[in-house]
């Protein structure tokens, strides 16, 4: 099976390299996010303070909205994160359901290859991409801080090893548990319409109720007890944790981490099970 899993998973990645515009399409995005929404909506809450407000009074308060950060900009680049991990593998199902319309999917299911191989190999290039998008996030949102006229990251924790492996793991988890939600979907679904309709109905209540980009003390109190529970939250909350020191976070990273452990466990039990079935039939 390994072998199947391996030449597969290259067909995979070698099917994303020879498609410069999707690569062009999936950086450009998140660049758009960055200097537009980010830049035109840094809002400063300690701004709409009586004059003669002591200055640590102001910073408290940003703090307090911003979970740690120093700003809405540096909140917003953490949390497009998570927002490119999870638009990063809206596609992955689609692209099962066009392989089945020109019947690649069903030669491909014709081979020797077992179903985890093609069920595996699809997942491990779908979560791949979302991993080197965050990092691309990141340094980007890094490097807007040294260009004069635009806001940037400011990183104002002592960025561990182990914070840094903290990172790359929740963000790995939140990719493999959209993909395998996607690429499940993707199995079970025929019609490219009907697919876009279901993942959005599921994409966007899962982003608009984390807090990835809404800042934490302007959500209702009922918004921010959803938001807990939130897989993007989890995540984004590991990642501004790292960045921006732990001190209102009721819970620590291992914690958060634990919670996407618990949803990526659920989540691929439950495809596994739907996957299989939905390919019985051809084994």
């Amino acid at each position: 099976m390994l072998r199947e899993f391996a030449a597969l998973t290259r067909r995979e990645f070698l099917k994303l390299a020879r498609n410069p515009q999707a690569i062009f399409t999936s950086l450009f995005l998140p660049l758009v996010y960055l200097l537009l929404f980010g830049q035109g909506f840094n809002i400063n809450p300690a701004q709409y303070l009586p004059p003669g407000t002591p200055a640590s009074v102001g910073l408290a308060i940003v703090h307090s909205y911003f979970r740690g950060a120093p700003n809405y900009y540096s909140y917003f680049s953490a949390g497009m994160v998570g927002f490119v991990a999870l638009t990063a593998t809206l596609f992955i199902g689609a692209n099962v359901i066009f392989d089945k319309l020109f019947g690649i999917f069903k030669r491909t299911r014709g081979t020797p290859a077992p179903t985890a191989a093609v069920f595996g190999s699809r997942l491990v290039a779908g979560a791949a991409q979302p991993l080197a998008l965050a990092f691309f996030v990141l340094g980007l949102a890094v490097l807007f801080k040294h260009i004069p006229g635009l806001n940037g990251l400011d990183v104002t924790a002592s960025v561990t090893a182990l914070g840094a492996g903290e990172v790359v793991l929740a963000i790995l988890l939140l990719a493999l548990m959209f993909a395998t939600l996607f690429l499940t979907i993707g199995i079970l679904l025929d019609v490219p319409q009907t697919y876009f309709a279901a993942v959005n109905l599921l994409n966007l209540p899962v982003l608009l109720t984390s807090d990835a980009l809404y800042p934490w003390g302007s959500m209702p109190a009922w918004m921010q007890n959803v938001s807990q529970y939130n897989p993007v939250s989890l995540a984004v909350n590991v990642i501004r944790e790292t960045l921006f020191g732990s001190s209102l976070y009721p819970y620590s990273a291992g914690v958060y981490l634990l919670g996407l452990f618990a949803w990526s466990a659920v989540l691929i039990g439950i495809a596994l099970v739907l996957v299989r079935r939905a390919l019985r039939p051809l084994e």
